[in-house]
């Protein structure tokens, strides 16, 4: 007696309320970041994107987070009054100032995201190449996706 597949609509309705449930579980990994941070959820995204590009100055950093100048000021004084934030003048161009992620905040990221990645890399480690491959598809386009969508409330 073989076991029936469930219709293509219903594996389709399926996979949007699995991936909806997957953004909702990330959104409450990155809502108890900001909490250890102490920050809100947009002072954690900046802080991310430092982490990610290392030093950034302010224009720069507007641009990634996508605020305003006048916004992304105001965040990074918070972050340097947290303690998250340094501001230092550029060693490529002594014009400029860049920010950097303190000490403190590379530690309190590896405390909290790195169990995460390990153990996203456990469970990927389950995955053939040519499936690991498909999930890189997904999610790539995925995010594409999402962009879009946020480019589309936004109105732009």
């Amino acid at each position: 007696m073989s076991k029936q597949l469930p219709s293509r609509a219903e594996l389709i309705a399926e996979a949007t309320h699995a991936a909806a449930d997957f953004g909702a579980a990330d959104d409450l990994v990155d809502e108890a970041a900001a909490a250890a941070f102490g920050v809100n959820r947009t002072d954690l995204r900046i802080i991310g994107l430092v982490m990610t590009a290392g030093t950034l100055t302010a224009g720069g950093l507007a641009t990634a987070a996508g605020l305003s100048p006048a916004a992304t000021t105001t965040a990074i004084q918070r972050l340097i009054h947290a303690g998250h934030l340094t501001r230092k003048t550029d060693a490529e161009d002594r014009r400029r100032a860049v920010v950097e992620l303190t000490p403190h905040a590379v530690d309190l990221l590896e405390e909290v995201y790195a169990p995460v990645e390990r153990a996203g890399r456990e469970l990927l480690e389950r995955y053939s190449a040519e499936e690991l491959v498909f999930i890189i598809d997904l999610l790539r386009r995925g995010e594409r996706l999402q962009l879009a969508q946020a480019r589309r409330v936004r109105g732009e």
